[in-house]
């Protein structure tokens, strides 16, 4: 589970801080190349990681599709979902990360380890993906900060300014009490669970008719 780096200014910011989890500690990667490496975690409120074994499950949904990939990582937070995938044999990951905190953060430990094969940019995520793609993505990882209403803006960005292709996944993760999910009509869910307070789903795409 995981809560983004929220804008301290944002008149709804206070609301999807978890006082219990004021960013800091540590993520650990749980397999491939990078298996049990720890790294540290920013120290900005409301940020953590998703959890182990939210983790264990989505990448084994994933088993078959992460090497090879190219990964957009839109509410990259800690990045342990692009590192994840990078240490199983994704080809390339590009990180959005609106906190410039964070985002240091980010550039650290992917320097720590040697992932030449990962950008971060510090940008608006909605603001970033409102140009147009100069290439798709194979595997796009969404996971908002909570109650924001960020996920349909962002799913209707990528589809319309041409990150997605015919084989892209998308994961989703949000507060379980969103449903139904408000996402494009193409796209067709593959996988979901819930784990406590989230809900956690992959999703298909096909073409529009």
């Amino acid at each position: 589970m995981s809560r983004k780096p929220i804008n301290p200014g944002h008149p709804e910011s206070r609301a999807n801080i978890n006082p219990a989890h004021t960013g800091g500690g540590q993520l650990r990667i749980i397999a491939g190349e990078w298996r049990s490496r720890k790294l540290p975690v920013a120290n900005v409120p409301g940020l953590r990681p998703t959890s182990d074994r939210v983790r264990e499950t989505v990448f084994n949904w994933l088993a078959m599709v992460t090497p090879g990939a190219r990964v957009l990582d839109v509410f990259s937070g800690t990045g342990v979902l692009s590192m994840e995938a990078l240490s199983r044999g994704a080809s390339s990951a590009l990180l959005l990360e609106k906190s410039p905190v964070a985002a240091n953060v980010l550039k650290s430990n992917l320097a720590m380890l040697k992932a030449g094969r990962a950008k971060v940019v510090e940008s608006d995520s909605l603001t970033w993906l409102k140009q147009p793609a100069e290439t798709s993505f194979d595997l796009i990882f969404l996971d908002p900060p909570f109650r924001m209403n960020l996920l349909e803006p962002a799913c209707q960005l990528l589809e319309s300014n041409g990150y997605l292709n015919e084989n892209s996944l998308i994961y989703i993760e949000v507060e379980k009490e969103l449903a139904p999910l408000p996402i494009p009509k193409n796209w067709q869910l593959e996988k979901s669970k819930n784990a406590g307070q989230v809900n956690f789903s992959l999703w298909s795409r096909t073409r529009k008719q």
